[in-house]
């Protein structure tokens, strides 16, 4: 039997079950879930960096903002708040729509 010991979508023990197979899983405790919230955005971060094509670069996109969506919850935030805080920096710092790559800064 596979050792996944990683946070999953909450279907997939559904999921599991529908192709017949047994399982283990548990709850997490606060402390636990933040690590492997946090682990698992490394993760669909990795498999977005990996993905050869626009169709699966946008399907891990996905599997990334889902991510950030749980890690604002569990800061008390939502996706909105974020997305207006994420808007303020943009209107202050600007965005990377001109590919602007900064080589040095003179002291």
């Amino acid at each position: 039997m596979p050792l996944y010991n990683k946070l999953v979508r909450d279907n997939i023990p559904k999921i599991i079950e529908g192709t017949g197979k047994r399982y283990t899983a548990k709850v997490l405790n606060d402390d636990k879930y933040i690590k492997y919230l946090r682990l698992k955005s490394y993760e669909e971060l990795d498999e977005y960096c990996a993905a050869e094509t626009n169709e699966e670069a946008v399907e891990e996109l996905a599997d990334l903002l889902e991510v950030i969506h749980a890690l604002a919850g569990y800061h008390g935030s939502s996706i909105e708040e974020v997305e207006k805080v994420r808007r303020e920096k943009e209107e202050k710092r600007g965005g990377f729509e001109e590919k602007l790559f900064l080589v040095e800064v003179e002291d």
